[in-house]
């Protein structure tokens, strides 16, 4: 199990080099996939402090992946959202992430939900 889960591929490194980003940014994408947030919020949802989200948020759009624009509720706030470049980079971020390791597509379907049932039992 150790090997499968930490010495497997990493899918994190996998998103980072697709997108030509740190992980951290590619986190920042994904969370405003769900829709425009807060620059607070979006620190919230990235357990990060606000200066560190600004400086995420600052190479995101540089990139062009976001924009910023004044709160309609708070014009003193900042709302953030995808552009649809950013959206395409969440979307291929996503995609990355949710495909299971090798060894776990390998495994016959009878497997997969004894894994299943198993890690289910685990979980609870």
């Amino acid at each position: 199990m150790r090997r499968l889960v930490l010495e497997s591929d990493d899918r994190r490194q996998r998103v980072a080099d697709a997108l030509g980003m740190s992980f951290s940014r590619a986190k920042a994408l994904r969370a405003l996939a769900g829709g425009p947030m807060r620059m607070s919020a979006l620190a919230g949802v990235l357990l990060t402090d606000k200066p560190f989200t600004t400086v995420v948020v600052d190479d995101l759009e540089r990139r062009g992946l976001v924009a910023r624009t004044a709160d309609p509720a708070d014009r003193r706030c900042r709302v953030v959202e995808l552009t649809e470049s950013g959206r395409v980079a969440a979307r291929q971020a996503t995609e990355i992430l949710e495909t299971p390791p090798r060894e776990l597509a390998a495994l016959p379907p009878e497997e997969l939900d004894a894994l299943d049932r198993i890690l289910g039992k685990l979980h609870s």
